[in-house]
């Protein structure tokens, strides 16, 4: 089944070679409908994917390109764009090496590159940890530091996305006791903005309705636990307001995630981590989408980890990829009419 020419190729890059990543790749694209949506192009390592293909019992054929423009995007036929050449069983190390590491971030760099100069409509990432990251001898934690840095991206936020409930970072990868301290009017503003933008461009969503969850408990109650919302919050959202956007806020987190759920708003921005994270995961642990917004390129991620403990057993889930893929075709698409 050849996809139609129109469709975008959204590249997917292969993650840690010894994590999840290769097994869920094979079993995502086992599914002839992915080609219905994209054309999808593995930034990998053939040597891997035969590997997992061999584990998952799956003919299918591999396809070995240097250039997008050369896939077939067939279902059946898994087209590489090989970046790596790792001969060692993955299935016998026990955790990343600095040869996986290396690797694992050379496929990011050249989805980023792949993407920056249009030969991809988007990029979807599997996962990847920070001590592979380490051990490549990397400067960044992750995935979205080194996104930032390749793009030249300034303002740019993490939004955890579902079906019934999409939520947006403040701050992401702090010590809860630095969140306080870490809030500014300007990144609430920035995330706002941010969120409205890509709401309307990337998810269709003409008049989009965003909740503002506060800091505190009870959001504060009138600052009798805390003054963030008043000093920060609320006038972050306030600006966001003459700046003519549907927002509200602060509100209590004890219910506005119930609220977004059941259809009154579109999306939450969450102060810290776990705010966001918790009710999420909570909602769409196995179908959640990671995608970062405010990059000049698409990019969307599963939304979980290397699962090392269980890799390379044929078990892990790959729903998460599934929908990441189809987000990162649904967005290509938004992008391209929103130009039009």
């Amino acid at each position: 089944m050849k996809p139609p020419q129109s469709l975008p190729i959204i590249g997917i890059t292969m993650g840690d070679p010894v994590g999840i990543g290769p097994e869920i790749l094979v079993k995502a694209l086992n599914n002839s409908k992915m080609y219905t949506l994209c054309k999808p192009l593995i930034i990998g390592d053939s040597q891997i994917i035969k590997q997992a293909l061999k584990l998952l019992k799956v003919k299918h054929h591999i396809h070995v390109i240097t250039d997008p423009g050369q896939g077939k995007y067939e279902f059946n036929t898994l087209d590489i764009m090989d970046i790596s050449t790792i001969h060692t069983d993955c299935s016998s190390l026990s955790g990343p090496t600095i040869e996986t590491g290396t690797a694992m971030q050379d496929y990011i760099i050249k989805g980023i590159d792949l993407a920056l100069t249009h030969r991809i409509a988007g990029l979807v990432t599997c996962p990847i940890t920070k001590t592979a990251l380490k051990l490549a001898g990397s400067q960044f934690h992750g995935h979205t530091e080194l996104l930032a840095h390749r793009t030249k991206a300034k303002d740019y936020a993490m939004m955890l996305a579902g079906k019934t409930l999409k939520v947006v970072l403040v701050t992401i990868h702090i010590p809860l006791s630095q969140v306080s301290a870490r809030l500014t009017r300007e990144d609430i503003i920035n995330k706002i903005k941010l969120t409205h933008t890509s709401l309307k461009n990337l998810f269709n969503i003409k008049m989009p309705r965003i909740a503002v969850a506060g800091l505190n408990p009870h959001a504060g109650e009138e600052s009798m636990f805390g003054r963030e919302e008043e000093d920060i919050i609320l006038p972050s959202v306030r600006q966001a307001k003459k700046d003519g956007i549907n927002v509200l806020g602060p509100l209590p987190p004890d219910t506005v995630f119930y609220q977004a759920v059941n259809g009154r708003y579109d999306a939450v921005v969450c102060m810290y981590h776990d705010q966001g994270l918790i009710p999420f995961k909570l909602t769409h642990f196995k179908d959640g989408v990671n995608t970062t917004l405010g990059l000049p390129i698409i990019r969307t991620s599963v939304d979980h980890g290397t699962a090392y403990d269980i890799a390379w057993q044929g078990i892990a889930d790959h729903s998460s990829l599934t929908e990441a893929i189809k987000m990162a075709a649904f967005q290509a698409i938004n992008k391209k009419v929103q130009k039009k």
